[in-house]
């Protein structure tokens, strides 16, 4: 019953975002979060992977040198959306840096692929985006890995480099994110 109940909390605090843009992309497996690319050069197709709440927790977890940013989202949420390209900017900025930026998607499986594969594709996020079925979270799954989220809204930013962690509720300014990532990499 607790875990009826969850789910439909944290679908109902999910779905109070408003739908908006989707979109995809191919990607190249670099890590327990990262999705796999197909080798053709051209046009290729794009599997996102789905990852169960444990892995997500143990990529969380993981406690070295890089910095691990990463984005819970969804493509039906506006502010989501809106913040995406600062992320992406910052990215191409650290490209060959020890830093690596994952996008936890929490979009309805009915919405892995269409929406969700058009949104990787469309903002050429290869290897940077995985599935994560929120119908498998519980509140185990917040208060084991976050101390500010309880899964009530997105977007959400967790980073990560050894023992300091960051989190960020709500729609990150590129500012806020270029302050934040630089507060790691000093």
């Amino acid at each position: 019953m607790k875990k009826i109940i969850l789910s439909t909390l944290v679908l109902t605090a999910l779905f109070s975002c408003k739908k908006e843009s989707q979109k995809t992309n191919d990607t190249v497996e670099t890590d327990s979060l990262s999705v796999t690319q197909n080798a053709n050069t051209e046009v290729a197709a794009y599997t996102p992977r789905e990852l169960s709440p444990e892995n997500v927790g143990q990529y969380l977890a993981k406690n070295n040198d890089t910095l691990y940013v990463t984005n819970f989202f969804a493509t039906w949420c506006g502010p989501c959306m809106r913040e995406i390209p600062s992320f992406k900017n910052k990215m191409q900025e650290l490209k060959g840096k020890p830093v690596k930026f994952t996008f936890v998607n929490l979009d309805d499986k009915s919405d892995w692929d269409g929406a969700v594969k058009n949104f990787v594709t469309e903002n050429n996020l290869n290897g940077h985006v995985i599935l994560l079925d929120g119908q498998k979270l519980d509140q185990n799954f917040f208060s084991n890995n976050f101390k500010q989220w309880d899964g009530g809204s997105i977007p959400f930013t967790y980073m990560r480099q050894g023992n300091k962690t960051d989190e960020y509720l709500g729609m990150m300014t590129e500012e806020v994110l270029n302050s934040k990532i630089d507060s790691f990499l000093k």
